[in-house]
């Protein structure tokens, strides 16, 4: 499996610094991860649905390392790209 396309749109929010939106090998898209400032860094978190209970549950999400680790590195390296893309603008 392949990350064939990473979409993220930036947010000028708090904590949530992006939406972004991936293609897997040119025939799945999954939209609504999220790109958040957490206390010891940037991560990636999967889209995800609130529960009756007041919880959250993730709605996809890789299901070992390696492709969690593959996914977060794609998207990080074009969130880079598009932050200095529009301090460029500036």
């Amino acid at each position: 499996m392949e990350v064939t396309e990473v979409k993220v749109f930036p947010v000028s929010e708090d904590k949530l610094k992006a939406y972004v939106t991936i293609t897997l090998d040119n025939s799945f898209v999954v939209r609504d991860l999220k790109i958040i400032q957490g206390k010891s860094g940037m991560f990636v978190a999967m889209p995800s649905k609130k529960r009756k209970d007041g919880t959250y549950r993730d709605m996809a999400h890789p299901l070992n390392t390696e492709t969690r680790e593959m996914i977060e590195k794609k998207i990080m390296a074009e969130y880079d790209r598009e932050m200095a893309a529009l301090q460029g603008k500036v």
